[in-house]
C-alpha cells in the first residue's frame, strides 16, 4: 500500500474521503478512486483519457518525451538489436531470451503456422470483395471452434498455447485473406523461412514457382511487426481485456480486438496512409499534396506521420530510421 493519501472535501458529506496515491516505477502518480463507490459516487473522464485502467509492466509511453519503452527497453534499440520473435518473447516473459530460449520459442512458433484445413473452406462462405478485415473478425473468431484445447482463459497454460497459436497463426490467416479477395491460391507456411519472410511467402508467392523474398522487405516487414507489437493500453487492448473479463475465450478476444482496431480511429489509420498514397499515385504531385495540407480549406489530411500521444516525434519512427 502507498503511504501517500490525497483527502477529497465534498459538499453535503461530512467526513472527507482518503484515497490512496500510488507511484509506479515510470510515469505520474496514481490516485486510487475504488473508495468513492461507497459514497455514493464515480468519477467521470470520457475516453479513460485520465484513467490506468490496471497495473501492467509491459510497456510504458511518454508522449511529450517521444518514449516507448517495451519491458524497460526504448523501442530504437529494440528495432535496431532484435527481430519480432524476440520482441514476443520479450513481451511474454519480460525478459530479451538466450540463444537456447529463442531457438525454442521460435520452433514453438513454426510448430503452429498451419491452420487447421476445415478453415480453408470456411473462406468460401465470404464474398470475394468483402473487407479483409471482416474476414479476420470471423476467422480469427472461429479459431475457438477449431481448437478447443486452449479455451479456457483463467488456465495459464491454455493462455500461452492460445498466444503461441494466435503470434504463430495470425500471418497465415491475414495472407490468406488477402489471397482469397485477388482469387489466388492460398500457400501453405514455409518453416524454413523467418517469420517476415514466410509472411511475404503466403502474401505474394504462387504455388508454380519458388518463393523470391528479398532481404530488404523482409527485415523491413519484421520491423513493421516489431513497432507495433505493443503500444501500452490502446483501443484494441482495452477491447481484448475488456471481452477477457467476461471469460470469453482468447480467440474470441482477440476478434472482438481485431474489430476495435479495424476502426479508422485506430488501426484503420494505416488503411488511410495506403490509401493516401493511391490518391498521390507518383512522387512528382508530393509537393501538391503537402501544400494542399496545408491549406486550412482544403480536407486534405497528410495521414501516417506519427501516434497522436507523441507531441514532438513518434520514437517507432526513430528506431526504424535507426534499422536501416
Amino acid at each position: 500500500m502507498s503511504d501517500k493519501k490525497a483527502t477529497l472535501k465534498i459538499d453535503g458529506i461530512d467526513e472527507p474521503i482518503e484515497l490512496p496515491i500510488y507511484s509506479g516505477t515510470l510515469g505520474p502518480d496514481v490516485l486510487d478512486v475504488g473508495g468513492l463507490t461507497g459514497n455514493g459516487l464515480f468519477t467521470y473522464d470520457p475516453g479513460f483519457v485520465s484513467t490506468a485502467a490496471c497495473e501492467s509492466q509491459i510497456t510504458f509511453i511518454d508522449g511529450g518525451k517521444g518514449i516507448l519503452l517495451h519491458r524497460g527497453y526504448p523501442i530504437e534499440q529494440l528495432a535496431e538489436q532484435s527481430d519480432y520473435l524476440e520482441t514476443c518473447y520479450l513481451l511474454l516473459y519480460g525478459e530479451l531470451p538466450t540463444a537456447e530460449q529463442k531457438a525454442s520459442f521460435v520452433g514453438t512458433v513454426h510448430r503452429h503456422t498451419m491452420v487447421h484445413e476445415q478453415i480453408r473452406t470456411f473462406f468460401n462462405g465470404f464474398r470475394r470483395d468483402a473487407h479483409p478485415m471482416a474476414i479476420m473478425c470471423g476467422v480469427v473468431g472461429a479459431l475457438s471452434a477449431f481448437y478447443h484445447d486452449s479455451l479456457e482463459i483463467s488456465d495459464e497454460h491454455h493462455r500461452q498455447i492460445a498466444a503461441f497459436r494466435l503470434i504463430a497463426k495470425m500471418p497465415t490467416l491475414a495472407a490468406m485473406s488477402y489471397k482469397f479477395s485477388t482469387g489466388q491460391p492460398f500457400m501453405y507456411p514455409d518453416n524454413s523461412l523467418s517469420y517476415a519472410e514466410n509472411f511475404l511467402h503466403m502474401m505474394f508467392g504462387n504455388p508454380c514457382e519458388p518463393s523470391n523474398i528479398s532481404p530488404v522487405l523482409a527485415t523491413a516487414m519484421d520491423r513493421i511487426f516489431l513497432l507495433h507489437a505493443d503500444h501500452e493500453q490502446n483501443a484494441s487492448t482495452s477491447t481484448v481485456r475488456l471481452a477477457g473479463s467476461s471469460g470469453a475465450n482468447p480467440f474470441a478476444c482477440i476478434a472482438a480486438g481485431i474489430a476495435a482496431l479495424w476502426g479508422p480511429s485506430h488501426g484503420g489509420a494505416n488503411e488511410a496512409v495506403l490509401e493516401m498514397l493511391q490518391e498521390i499515385g507518383d512522387v512528382s504531385r508530393i509537393d501538391e499534396f503537402v501544400a494542399r495540407a496545408k491549406d486550412k480549406n482544403d480536407p486534405f489530411r497528410l495521414m501516417g506521420f506519427g501516434h497522436r500521444v507523441y507531441k514532438n516525434f513518434d520514437p517507432r519512427g526513430q528506431g526504424y530510421e535507426g534499422s536501416r
